[in-house]
């Protein structure tokens, strides 16, 4: 019934992606409308070539650096596939939407058109999102995420293991190469390779059913990544990515956990949720195991989804920072950062057991 459910949707989710479009200009000159808008994960987004042309700008790709000059009124300005920051001189300005490749062509997400771009020009810029509910409701929530707003912990008996089974979805793949650091290392490489080895030493050392939402280099919908979580003995789900900046001096390690943990929408005590319990014990497994973290971040992205299924996405570290690089990049470094977090995992499984 799940499975058929979700086709249905899937062929339906052509209808909520048709006649995007939005309008954009100078003030006080005739609008121009954009119809090449793509929609990814309820974001709208425009490629950089167009909203420059409009508004009378100009841009330069260097491909040896993977990264995008603006050239605007109050100086370059610098993006990058992958990085969450805006770079204008020494200064770096967080993105809310990093710059994603779609289709062949560098695109920016309409929240950095309509509220940051102006922000370098010298006039107002007229923006309009000719079809706001098109992909995008309640703030980013497609109608696939509306359908898994809950992500809910299964119920069990009391003599079944405390963790029966944990999804581990490795970030990006095939055309979508997510960051992009050092040396061309991709993020969808890292994701996979952690993910591979985190797999097998929990089914070596643990024993119990382990589910990657892919296991070679090639993409997936949400709907497939979702599919994986959807099993009835699945009882945590671990997000794997890493990060990229303009600048190489981040490093370490992030834990993103929902804002909150909610059951049939009541929010769960604050710091007694599944997840925050296990952000806290990969944390100090990975810190017992020489390895920076900066830090429990609580956001708001899709792929966390809403319930309270023990939820972490696991930013393995920076591709653009030399030191994280080279432990990402090689695989005795992708060993020891997946003993870390099958340490943490075992604590918080032995955590489970105490308090049953």
């Amino acid at each position: 019934m799940l499975r058929s459910l979700l086709f249905l949707i899937f062929l339906l989710l052509p209808l909520f992606s048709a006649g995007a479009a939005v309008e954009l200009a100078l003030q006080g000159r005739p609008p121009v409308t954009l119809t090449e808008v793509y929609l990814r994960d309820g974001v709208s987004y425009i490629a950089i070539d167009d909203v420059l042309a409009v508004l009378e700008l100009q841009g330069d790709w260097d491909s040896v650096r993977h990264v995008y000059t603006l050239k605007t009124p109050r100086g370059p300005a610098v993006i990058s596939p992958g990085s969450r920051y805006l770079r204008q001189g020494e200064s770096f300005i967080p993105l809310a939407h990093q710059p994603r490749f779609i289709d062949g062509r560098l695109r920016v997400s309409e929240d950095f058109v309509n509220s940051q771009l102006p922000a370098f020009l010298d006039e107002p810029v007229y923006y309009r999102n000719l079809n706001p509910s098109v992909g995008r409701v309640d703030e980013g929530e497609t109608p696939l995420d509306r359908l898994f707003a809950f992500v809910l912990r299964k119920k069990k008996s009391a003599d079944e293991p405390a963790l029966r089974g944990i999804v581990l979805d490795p970030g990006h793949g095939g055309q979508d190469p997510g960051a992009i650091g050092l040396k061309g290392i991709k993020e969808k490489t890292v994701a996979l390779g952690v993910a591979r080895r985190l797999e097998k030493l929990i089914k070596m050392q643990m024993g119990i059913p382990t589910y990657l939402t892919r296991n070679d280099d090639y993409a997936l919908n949400l709907q497939q990544r979702l599919e994986a979580v959807a099993r009835p003995d699945v009882d945590a789900l671990i997000l794997l990515h890493a990060q990229a900046s303009l600048s190489d001096r981040p490093e370490g390690v992030t834990l993103v956990i929902r804002p909150r943990d909610e059951a049939a929408g009541e929010e769960v005590v604050e710091g007694e949720g599944g997840s925050m319990k296990l952000a806290q014990k990969l944390r100090s497994a990975l810190e017992r195991s020489g390895i920076a973290v900066t830090g429990i971040v609580r956001a708001p992205l899709l792929p966390l989804g809403r319930g309270n299924l023990p939820t972490v996405l696991v930013e393995v570290g920076y591709l653009s920072n030399p030191r994280d690089n080279l432990r990402l990049a090689d695989p005795a470094g992708q060993d020891e950062l997946a003993m870390a977090l099958l340490n943490g995992l075992k604590s918080f499984v032995d955590d489970l057991k105490e308090f049953r």
